[in-house]
């Protein structure tokens, strides 16, 4: 579609793009095949989608799969999806916003969305904490967003540490700020996310593994060891011994270290 048709459409329903719902509409032929060409879509999908916005995506998922639930919060988006895309039998559209909405997830699914980059995080989290995970994420997110999700030591964060908890993670490609309307300040990145299936995550008290991780990154620019004293109950005698024992240096910083390293750390610091 291009930007012409697009405001054209957006002018027929009253509306204008949302800053608020960080609307930036998806207007690149390229871009979109590249996203769904990462999704690997069978006749037999079941996809859920975030923010669709004007539906340019979201026709393409209903012509390549076998049921598309798209979740919108902008009512009028909402109006728009049901007039052009209502012929679709295989489309079901949710009113609401996707962190707080009630729905049950489908058994097997994807997700294909070209989010908005505030909730970007909240809404990754959400899936891969989920008991029912989705097979695949294919998500567009803010370059330096996707480049964080699939950072390795030492450039690792709290985001990483969480995304790769569950998952692996990759960047498939970059998309320019040009391929959006209205185009944002900064470039995207489509980033894969494949939720783990690992019985040993399956034995760590996830509480207990957070809590580590936000104690190691609560000043990053800080020691470990003098974070985990801060930050652990635990003494500071006994958080160098386990450190040591793990082959960490306790002068690291939370950067530098692996998510293996921070589930060994769990493991180790409660144990009996």
């Amino acid at each position: 579609m291009k930007i012409k048709g697009l405001k054209s459409t957006l002018k027929n329903y009253s509306t204008v793009p949302s800053k608020g719902l960080g609307q930036n509409f998806l207007v690149d032929r390229g871009a979109l095949n590249n996203l769904l060409e990462a999704a690997e879509l069978k006749k037999g999908d079941v996809v859920v989608e975030i923010g669709p916005g004007t539906g340019i995506l979201t026709k393409e998922l209903l012509e390549k799969a076998k049921k598309v639930i798209a979740f919108e919060k902008d009512k009028r988006m909402c109006a728009l999806l049901q007039d052009s895309l209502g012929k679709f039998k295989n489309l079901k559209i949710i009113q609401g916003d996707i962190l707080t909405a009630a729905f049950k997830l489908p058994k097997n699914y994807k997700v294909v969305a070209n989010i908005p980059y505030y909730i970007t995080s909240p809404i990754i989290r959400k899936f891969l904490e989920s008991e029912n995970k989705p097979e695949l994420m294919i998500l567009m997110v803010q370059k330096e967003v996707g480049q964080r999700i699939c950072a390795k030591p030492p450039n690792m964060s709290i985001l990483s540490v969480s995304v790769q908890f569950y998952a692996k993670a990759r960047i498939v490609r970059y998309v320019s700020r040009g391929s959006f309307w209205p185009s944002p300040k900064v470039d995207s990145a489509i980033i894969k996310i494949n939720p783990l299936i690992n019985a040993d995550k399956k034995q760590i008290n996830a509480d207990i593994f957070f809590k580590i991780v936000k104690a190691g990154f609560s000043h990053p620019r800080k020691q470990l060891l003098n974070n985990f004293s801060k930050g652990l109950n635990l003494s500071r005698e006994k958080i160098e011994k386990i450190l040591k024992e793990l082959d960490i240096n306790p002068q690291q910083r939370a950067e530098t270290l692996s998510t293996e390293k921070w589930i060994e750390l769990s493991y180790n610091f409660y144990k009996d």
